[in-house]
C-alpha cells in the first residue's frame, strides 16, 4: 500500500508527516504556484464568494482564491497540522484568508454557509472519505462547488512514489464519481493529466 493510502486511516500519522516537513514545503515544491491558480480559476469561484481551502497546508491557494472572490469575498484556511499553518503565516498568506486549526471532519461552521471548497490533495488522506465529504457538503449551500485538486495526475504522483496505479485507487474516476455521488455531490467534469488532477462537482439539493 501507497504512503497515501496509509497516511489516510491516521490522522496522527498525517500530522506527523507534514508536521516533520512543513518547513520545507514549499521549497520542495516550487513550480506548483501556477497550477494552483489554474485550478482556481477553473473552479468556478465568483467574486464574493465564500470559500473553504480544505487542507490548506502552507496556503499556496490562498492568494489565488483571493483575488477569485475579491474583496467582497471570504477566504478560510483549514489545516489539521500547525506547523503547516504555521509556515503560511510566516510567508505571510495568512493577509489573503484567515487560518484556522481544525479537522476538515468536524469542520466549525454553520450549514450551507460557504459557496465553495477548494481542496488540494486531501482526498488521499480523509479517514473516512465517504463520511469526510459528506461533513464537507454540510458546509456548503445547495449548488455550491468542490474542486479536488493536485497539481500533478495520478500516474505521475505514483512514479514519484515509486508504485503503480491500481484499479482501487481512490482517486480514479470510476470510483471517485459514486463515492462523490454518495457523499451530496454531483461530478462534474474529471481531468487527470500529466500536469493536473482537477475534479469539480457541485453540491446536490
Amino acid at each position: 500500500m501507497d504512503t497515501a493510502n496509509r497516511m489516510s486511516e491516521d490522522p496522527a500519522r498525517v500530522q506527523e508527516f507534514f508536521g516533520a516537513r512543513a518547513d520545507a514545503w514549499d521549497e520542495k515544491f516550487p513550480e506548483d504556484g501556477p497550477a494552483f491558480a489554474t485550478a482556481v480559476a477553473e473552479s468556478g469561484i465568483r467574486p464574493g464568494d465564500r470559500v473553504l481551502d480544505a487542507g490548506c497546508g502552507t496556503g499556496r491557494a490562498l492568494a489565488p482564491l483571493r483575488a477569485a472572490v475579491g474583496p467582497s469575498g471570504t477566504v478560510l484556511g483549514v489545516d489539521l497540522t500547525e506547523p503547516m499553518l504555521a509556515a503560511a503565516r510566516r510567508a505571510g498568506r495568512d493577509a489573503q484568508g484567515a487560518l484556522l486549526r481544525a479537522d476538515v471532519a468536524r469542520l466549525p461552521l454553520r450549514d450551507g454557509v460557504l459557496d465553495a471548497v477548494f481542496a488540494a490533495g486531501l482526498i488521499a488522506h480523509l479517514p473516512e472519505p465517504a463520511a469526510n465529504l459528506r461533513e464537507l457538503a454540510r458546509a456548503v449551500r445547495p449548488g455550491g462547488r468542490l474542486a479536488l485538486f493536485h497539481p500533478i495526475g495520478r500516474a505521475a504522483l505514483a512514479a514519484r512514489h515509486g508504485r503503480e496505479l491500481t484499479p482501487d485507487d481512490l482517486r480514479a474516476e470510476h470510483n471517485l464519481g459514486p463515492l462523490l455521488a454518495g457523499s451530496g455531490w454531483e461530478m462534474t467534469s474529471y481531468a487527470d493529466e500529466d500536469a493536473r488532477f482537477l475534479v469539480l462537482a457541485v453540491r446536490r439539493p
